[in-house]
């Protein structure tokens, strides 16, 4: 009996021992996307992966160096052109992003009065969210047909918000998701008020933001224009091997680099300066 109660007493022991030793580390909640992940989803293209699009850039780059290797028998260019090739899919996808969040920008005061339209006549939230799938403006049709399918799986409001949210990975679309389910939760009777004056104020954001990038425009095409005029001269250069060769030497490397450097810096400032102020997305 001593010894079966001695052995319970040390397997006590040694567990307290082990809990104190080795305490339990806290669960680590799911990492937050990464940059290149939200970029795709913000450009519509969320079942493209981040290493997905590395291996493209990577793909690129390596036949547009190998090209310009063969003709231009020019290491350093090689390299140069390498380097811009592989960039080219993140600019691509960058465009299309910008692109896509203004069109949903021109496209939202329309919905929300769709969904305005809906409540008046007597439907649900739900069933008002899913009507936007037929009647809605055609860029937010499938992510608002994804959403009726959701919730008529699950019957679930907030979790289907959420997902919707996912995939709109809009700024815009994110303020119009919080605001319906803060209607929803806190109940309906301003609903209609809310979306009104929702609709309004859109659409006065997307007037005056149509207007500043309209004059802004000039400032971001020169700014292209001029980043990408050397380049252009440089491809050119690359069928005279005789004039392109003198590239190899230090002197040429050293102009390469500081070329380079140089339409980054200036190209990131005259972006800077010429910006508009953008949006951030909320609750994501």
């Amino acid at each position: 009996m001593g010894v079966v109660l001695g052995l319970g007493v040390g397997v006590g022991l040694l567990l307290i021992w082990s809990t104190v030793a080795w305490p339990r580390q806290p669960a680590r909640g799911p990492r937050p996307p990464g940059r290149l992940t939200r970029l795709l989803s913000s450009a519509g293209m969320a079942q493209v992966s981040a290493s997905g699009l590395l291996v493209l850039c990577a793909v690129l780059g390596a036949v547009s160096g190998l090209l310009v290797q063969a003709v231009s028998r020019t290491p350093p260019v090689a390299l140069t052109f390498a380097a811009l090739a592989a960039y080219l899919p993140v600019a691509l996808v960058s465009s299309r992003a910008r692109r896509r969040q203004r069109e949903f920008a021109e496209v939202w005061p329309e919905a929300v009065d769709h969904l305005a339209s809906a409540v008046r006549a007597g439907l649900s939230l739900p069933e008002a969210l899913a009507g936007l799938a037929v009647r809605g403006p055609e860029p937010l049709r499938e992510p608002f047909a994804a959403f009726a399918l959701d919730y008529q799986v699950s019957g679930r409001f907030a979790e289907s918000l959420d997902r919707l949210k996912e995939r709109l990975a809009d700024p815009v679309g994110d303020r119009v998701v919080e605001g319906l389910r803060i209607a929803r939760e806190v109940g309906g009777g301003e609903l209609g008020r809310l979306l009104r004056n929702l609709s309004g104020y859109l659409r006065d954001d997307a007037r005056t933001r149509s207007e500043m990038e309209s004059r802004q425009a000039w400032t971001v095409n020169g700014a292209r224009l001029a980043v990408a005029a050397p380049w252009l001269v440089l491809l050119v250069l690359s069928f005279q091997p005789e004039v392109i060769s003198r590239y190899s030497s230090g002197t040429g490397v050293v102009i390469l680099a500081f070329g380079a450097g140089t339409c980054v810096v200036a190209y990131r400032l005259m972006m800077r300066i010429g910006r508009l102020p953008t949006e951030r997305r909320i609750l994501s």
